[in-house]
């Protein structure tokens, strides 16, 4: 593969970012080339434009709605369903390390998917979830959040990927849906929760995102609560 020299955006890297992107590089890839004046992670055949993003797809609202104007882009996320705890010192000795309970799953995508629902009716833009193993580094330095202050996430760090899940449409997005014998149409955000095993907002997440990709419409209401089904 070939890369150009580093640029602000990678000496800022983290490591999970950049080994998602060695691990999805082929040999013939261009990584770090700007394209219509953007930096793009990986170039593959001049027209596909790989897109990492390990966090909120908000600041990449505007950058893949340009891009997917003129090439085809594939936005890759990762998300974990094994994730280990390391936690070190400031001064970079490890103090333990355990297994987090927490096991993510493919319907989490839709926490960052409410940024760009519109994008996946698009048929330049694919959208590409990595179920990986991974660890994440805590630094016991006292610049952590409010709510945990001695501890802040210092890295995470790729383990394994274990699956691929490709999204090439809304029809593959809303094959994310129980099927209707396990959640009968029409449902609530509430019957999906219950249904899909899902907290209630990101079932109403997920349901908003499918409204907004024209794979879901509100038929009605029981009580205050809005009846979904797909269109007729």
């Amino acid at each position: 593969m070939t890369q150009t020299q580093p640029h602000i955006g990678m000496l800022r890297e983290k490591s999970l970012h950049a080994s998602v992107k060695t691990w999805y590089a082929r040999p013939e890839d261009r990584l770090e080339t700007p394209v219509n004046g953007y930096v793009i992670d990986i170039v593959r055949d001049d027209d596909l434009l790989v897109e990492i993003q390990t966090r909120s797809f908000a600041p990449l609202k505007t950058k893949l709605c340009k891009l997917t104007v003129t090439h085809c882009v594939r936005l890759v996320h990762p998300i974990a369903v094994e994730k280990w705890i390391l936690k070190i010192s400031e001064h970079g000795e490890e103090i333990g390390r355990r297994k987090s309970p927490k096991r993510g799953r493919i319907e989490d995508v839709f926490k960052e998917l409410v940024s760009i629902p519109d994008l996946v009716p698009n048929d330049r833009f694919t959208l590409e979830v990595l179920m990986i193993r991974e660890e994440e580094v805590r630094m016991y330095d006292g610049k952590g959040s409010w709510r945990h202050p001695e501890w802040h996430k210092e890295d995470r760090r790729l383990l394994e990927v274990v699956e691929q899940h490709v999204l090439h449409n809304p029809t593959d997005v809303a094959a994310l849906l129980p099927s209707a014998a396990v959640l009968p149409r029409p449902f609530t955000n509430r019957g999906l929760a219950a249904a899909a095993k899902l907290r209630l907002n990101l079932a109403g997440r997920m349901t908003y995102c499918l409204r907004k990709m024209g794979v879901l419409d509100v038929v009605g209401k029981e009580r205050n609560a809005q009846l979904f089904a797909e269109p007729q």
